[in-house]
């Protein structure tokens, strides 16, 4: 059954924060590679190992091009948390080194960025954790105020997973640009979809997930950008082959890593365009939702066109996810905690009522999510109540 073709039977996907529809022009190329292209990009002593490499280096240039950075600044891993990992976990050295043991965040980070960070707190780094304000956003001054003398770095999401609001990274940056902490954006949910951001030079450190932008599961990418000539002092967290500049050890998956490629060129290419069909689906589901009078999480004004996060006054979200199943396929978090029914971390953090806690779900879309009866949806929900 194909979820995505409103002429099948059951519920459309919209869970595309968690994963993304994969677009077909990117499962064309990956497809052609695994039929036509057995090289290892490693391998230099023959025709196939070449165009391998030649694939990959393309793909480094496309994803460089996304966020106006140099191709050989890319480093291609698992997906996104691994680039959190070596991101956060590879200054660790350079931190014990120079007595810089202080790490800058929020409280609203993904657990892909908190757990590291509280790894190293075991390590003997201190750690400060900013809240959001009632936006959902964190305040630029807030984060600068954490900012010590010894601070080694500052991360910072770009865009929310569950709330989808975006942070004030050029703000940020801004306030960093008298000071020696790298800065690090963990971007799995708005490489791509928002632009300018990435593309500030005091952003040092970028984490992509291929998933979230219509390309492969199981491939990403870590941009460490260099500060004039001076490379981020990151060491590799697993060892073995030499692979990525010494950060990534492994085979590189070429067909992947050439499907992430083609799927940052698409977003680059076709920003616009998403982003207008994204609003308009965010249109029609407030407008069919008005008579719910929803509780919006976050200032709506921040938002990811993509993404709402919404409760209704007494139902509960187990509630409506269950009783909305065959219509459409929405969460009430993130994925990666999903199986916990903890209580989201996010909101809490936010000092959202209770209520709303209990009752917040997301719904996420793209520009290829099929007509959705919104007026069913409304009327499902509104018979819960």
């Amino acid at each position: 059954m194909n979820r995505l073709n409103p002429s099948t039977d059951g519920p459309v996907y919209l869970d595309c924060a968690a994963t993304s529809p994969i677009e077909p022009a990117v499962l064309d190329e990956m497809s052609r590679i695994w039929r036509e292209e057995p090289g290892n990009a490693g391998s230099r002593t023959h025709g196939y190992g070449l165009s391998a490499k030649k694939l990959a280096e393309r793909a480094r240039a496309q994803v460089a091009s996304v966020v106006d950075s140099r191709a050989d600044e890319v480093v291609f891993t698992s997906g996104a948390t691994e680039s959190n990992n070596i991101a956060i976990l590879g200054l660790a050295g350079q931190g014990e080194e120079t007595k810089r043991r202080h790490v800058v965040s929020t409280a609203i980070e993904h657990k892909a960025v908190l757990e590291p960070i509280e790894y190293l707190r075991t390590r003997g780094f201190n750690v400060t954790l900013v809240d959001p304000d009632a936006t959902g956003a964190v305040s630029p001054d807030a984060i600068a105020d954490a900012v010590r003398s010894d601070t080694l770095l500052v991360s910072v999401m770009q865009t929310n997973n569950e709330t989808g609001i975006c942070q004030p990274i050029d703000e940020i940056a801004a306030l960093l640009a008298d000071h020696e902490a790298w800065f690090h954006v963990d971007a799995a949910q708005g490489f791509g979809k928002e632009l300018s951001a990435l593309r500030n030079p005091r952003v040092d450190l970028i984490s992509i997930s291929s998933h979230k932008i219509y390309g492969p599961v199981g491939i990403g990418a870590l941009v460490a950008r260099r500060r004039g000539f001076r490379k981020p002092p990151l060491s590799p967290v697993h060892y073995g082959g030499g692979q990525e500049r010494g950060l990534r050890h492994g085979t590189l998956a070429v067909p992947l890593v050439a499907g992430l490629g083609v799927a940052a060129e698409m977003a680059e290419r076709d920003h616009g365009a998403r982003r207008s069909a994204c609003l308009a689906v965010r249109e029609s589901l407030l407008d069919a939702f008005a008579d719910l009078e929803p509780i919006l999480v976050g200032d709506q004004d921040l938002a990811m066109p993509g993404i709402v996060n919404l409760a209704v006054t007494g139902v509960d979200a187990e509630a409506l996810m269950v009783a909305l199943k065959d219509l459409i396929a929405i969460s009430n978090g993130s994925a990666c905690t999903s199986q916990s029914y903890e209580p989201s971390h996010v909101l809490k953090a936010m000092r959202q009522p209770q209520q709303v806690i209990e009752g917040a779900v997301r719904i996420s879309w793209c520009h290829m999510t099929p007509a959705v009866d919104w007026g069913s949806v409304s009327r499902r929900i509104d018979g819960l109540r």
